[in-house]
C-alpha cells in the first residue's frame, strides 16, 4: 500500500483548481470539522461548480465549521450561483468574512482543512503553490488566516432583507 504524497507543488490553474476540487472531496469524505477558505475574491476557485458543491453538501452537517474570507464577495456573487445557493442553504455551517484592511494581492490565498490538508497559492498571476499534509505548513498558514480574521467583520449575508 503506497502512502500518499505530502507536498504537491501547483503549476497551474488547473492544478490549483483540482487541487481545492480533491481537497474539498477528501474532506467530505473524511467528514472533518472544519474548512478554511481566504482569498481576495475566489474568482479562480471551483466553488460553483456541481461536483465542488455536492462535496460540500455531503460534507455539511450540525457541529461543522466552514469559514471563508474574502476581500470582496462581488465575484464570488456573480460568478459561482451554485456556491451562493448551497451558502443559502446551509448557513448554519457557513460564516463569510471580509477585510478590506489589506490591498489587492497582500490577501493570502489558502485552503485549510486542520489535520488533513492545505492548499496554498504562492503567486495568483502564474498559479504556482502547494498542496499540502505537512503540520508545520497548516500552523504556519492558520496563523496567516488568524491574522486576517483579526481585522476581519461579517459580510455576505445568507439573505437580504429589504423591499
Amino acid at each position: 500500500m503506497s502512502e500518499q504524497p505530502t507536498r504537491a507543488l501547483i503549476e497551474s490553474r488547473s492544478d490549483f483548481q483540482n487541487a481545492v476540487r480533491g481537497a474539498l472531496a477528501e474532506a467530505a469524505l473524511v467528514g472533518c470539522r472544519e474548512i478554511w477558505l481566504i482569498d481576495d475574491d475566489f474568482a479562480d476557485w471551483p466553488l460553483g461548480e456541481k461536483a465542488v458543491v455536492d462535496d460540500l453538501t455531503h460534507w455539511a452537517a450540525a457541529h461543522r465549521s466552514f469559514t471563508i474570507v474574502a476581500r470582496s464577495f462581488d465575484a464570488l456573487a456573480r460568478a459561482q450561483a451554485r456556491w451562493v445557493n448551497w451558502r443559502r442553504q446551509f448557513s448554519h455551517v457557513v460564516q463569510c468574512r471580509s477585510n478590506d484592511d489589506l490591498e489587492a494581492g497582500q490577501m493570502p490565498s489558502i485552503l485549510l482543512v486542520p489535520g488533513l490538508l492545505s492548499v496554498r497559492l504562492h503567486d495568483r498571476v502564474h498559479y504556482r503553490g502547494v498542496a499540502t499534509r505537512e503540520k508545520a505548513d497548516e500552523v504556519q498558514w492558520r496563523e496567516e488566516i488568524d491574522a486576517v480574521l483579526q481585522r476581519s467583520a461579517e459580510a455576505f449575508p445568507a439573505t437580504t432583507l429589504g423591499l
